[in-house]
Order: structure tokens, then C-alpha cells, then sequence
């Protein structure tokens, strides 16, 4: 039985956001290359090569929102809401790539330090701390719900607390003269960008194997199953992630009386509203013919346990909890 749930997501009221947020990052990097270049700025230069990369990541994420509405094919069944996911590790992949770059490039600059203007660094500085800041907030209502949005708002939140460490740069290069501090920053800026997009990366990675999303407790939706009334046990159980703001379930369920059209609707009604699962497919059979839960050599598979009668139990053991 499959049940689909039509549903609004997060990200289909960000539209606005990603095109707000990629215009002014966009003007903003331009400015800030511009006078980074000029005032002989490592850090302003490195700046505004992570913020490229965050319009990249932007643009990219906006486009994979807007491709996730499409509809469904015969090649495509799930249409092409996978591609909020792909876009989230790119947006990882692009923060990494920018480390490389600025690292290698503030590595160079120690050896050879080069004199710069402070107070020019720390103007455009401070216009990035509002644009990012900004820009952040755009994001902050539905960073909980879509790790696309999540993306965006990390992103952006590290500019504003980057673009805030270059003001402080630039106020003591002003005031002192420690050219030195230029590319110092810029390392700090580097080590910024790789705690802050650890985390996306990470979960970006554990969507795209298809892992559990984070936020749905697979015992406890186990737990559930197995206590329904006629289960008597579960297996095969997979959960995963069809986008950024859609998670599947598929399972099967072992019940001697067999499922009804009004059990299977409840289950997957209870299931969307408390572990927010979209997509809920569950298989019901009237015994196990195949031997998926049963063997008579139990140090091959084990046994199942039987249904839970109001304890923990219900799973198939051995590879079987959660399959």
C-alpha cells in the first residue's frame, strides 16, 4: 500500500529568499574583489572568493528546489526531488574547495607579506556583515526543515561572522600596521569554512547512501510497527530520504488475519504526523513463506520475535533490525 501525502513544503515559500539572497551576494562580491584587489587585501580577495562561492551555492540550491517540482516519469518515478540532496553536497563541496584555495593563497602571503589598506578593508567588510546578516535571515524560519535551506543559511551565517572578523582585521592593520594580520585572518576564515560546513557535508553525504534522516528515530518507528495489533513481525524495514524535505518508508509486515484498507491508512497517517514520513509502502503477508523470519538452523539467521505484546520486540535479528 503506498499513501502520499500533498503537503507544502519549506522550501517552496524561499523562492523570493534565493533570488534576494543571490542578487545582493552577487553585487557584493564584485564590490569586495574590486576593492580587495585594489587595497592589496588577501583577506577581502579570499572573502569574496568564499562568497562566490556561496551565490554558486545559492543558484544551485534554488535550481534544485524549483527542478524537485517537476513532475514524476516513467524514468523518473520519484520526479527529480533527489536533487535538493545533490545540491546540498555540492553546497558542502564548493565550501571545501574554496579552503584550498584561500589556504594556499595565505600561506604565500605570510612568506611574503604586502601592505594594505585597513580602513578600505574594514568598510567593505562591514557592508558584508550586513548583506550576509541579511541575507541569513532570510533562511532562518526553514533551516529546521530542508537541509537545502539549511545549506543556504550556514552558508550565509558564516560570511556575516567572516566578514565580521575582516572588520577587526582591518581596524587593527589601520591602527598598527601588522600587514601580517592580512593573511592570518584569512587562514581563520579557512579553519571557519571547515567547521561550519562540516556538518552539511556529513548529512548530505548520509541522504545521498540513502541513510536514515536524522531527524526520524528508526527504533522508535520500529517500536511502533511491531506493536500494532495483528503484527507479528517486521522486516525489511528501509527509511531514507527522497529530498531534502520528503522521507519514504517501505516495510513488511507479517499478520496471520491480514491488513485492512483502514489499518494500513491509520498506520500511515500516524506515521506522517509523528515521525514525518511523506511516503509510507507496507507489504502485508499472511505468513512467512520465504523463511525471511523463520530458519530451523538459527546460527545461520535466528528466530524472530514474536509480535510485541507490550514490550520491545517484533524484529527480525541477525541483519533484519532495521533491514
Amino acid at each position: 500500500m503506498a499513501h502520499d501525502h500533498s503537503h507544502s513544503h519549506a522550501s517552496s515559500n524561499f523562492n523570493r529568499a534565493f533570488a534576494i539572497g543571490t542578487i545582493l551576494n552577487l553585487l557584493f562580491v564584485v564590490i569586495e574583489a574590486g576593492y580587495g584587489a585594489m587595497s592589496h587585501s588577501l583577506a577581502l580577495m579570499a572573502d569574496a572568493g568564499h562568497n562566490l562561492s556561496d551565490v554558486m551555492t545559492l543558484f544551485l540550491a534554488w535550481a534544485a528546489m524549483r527542478l524537485a517540482k517537476r513532475s514524476a516519469s516513467a524514468r523518473h518515478t520519484f520526479g527529480f526531488k533527489k536533487g535538493t540532496i545533490l545540491a546540498s553536497l555540492c553546497s558542502a563541496l564548493f565550501l571545501y574547495a574554496a579552503i584550498g584555495v584561500i589556504l594556499w593563497e595565505s600561506v604565500d602571503r605570510l612568506r611574503s607579506p604586502v601592505a594594505v589598506n585597513g580602513m578600505t578593508i574594514t568598510v567593505v567588510a562591514a557592508i558584508g556583515v550586513v548583506i550576509n546578516t541579511a541575507t541569513a535571515l532570510l533562511f532562518m524560519r526553514g533551516r529546521k526543515d530542508d537541509l537545502n535551506i539549511k545549506g543556504a543559511f550556514l552558508h550565509m551565517a558564516a560570511d556575516a561572522a567572516v566578514s565580521a572578523g575582516v572588520v577587526v582585521s582591518g581596524l587593527t592593520i589601520a591602527a598598527t600596521g601588522w600587514n601580517f594580520l592580512d593573511p592570518v585572518i584569512s587562514i581563520a576564515i579557512a579553519f571557519v569554512i571547515i567547521l561550519s560546513g562540516w556538518g552539511l557535508l556529513k548529512d548530505s553525504l548520509h541522504l545521498t547512501m540513502a541513510g536514515v534522516p536524522a531527524q526520524i528515530d528508526s527504533v522508535a518507528v520500529l517500536d511502533y510497527l511491531t506493536g500494532l495489533a495483528g503484527v507479528q513481525y517486521v522486516h525489511d524495514l528501509h527509511i531514507w530520504a527522497a529530498s531534502t524535505t520528503e522521507n519514504v518508508l517501505t516495510a513488511h509486515l507479517i499478520m496471520q488475519d491480514g491488513g485492512s484498507d483502514e489499518f494500513l491508512h491509520q498506520t500511515a497517517e500516524f506515521l506522517y504526523h509523528d515521525f514525518n514520513i511523506h511516503h509510507t509502502t507496507i507489504q502485508v503477508e499472511r505468513s512467512d513463506i520465504s523463511g525471511v523470519c523463520h530458519t530451523d538452523d538459527t546460527s545461520k539467521q535466528g528466530r524472530c520475535w514474536p509480535g510485541r505484546q507490550g514490550s520491545v520486540s517484533g524484529t527480525c535479528p541477525s541483519g533484519h533490525h532495521p533491514h
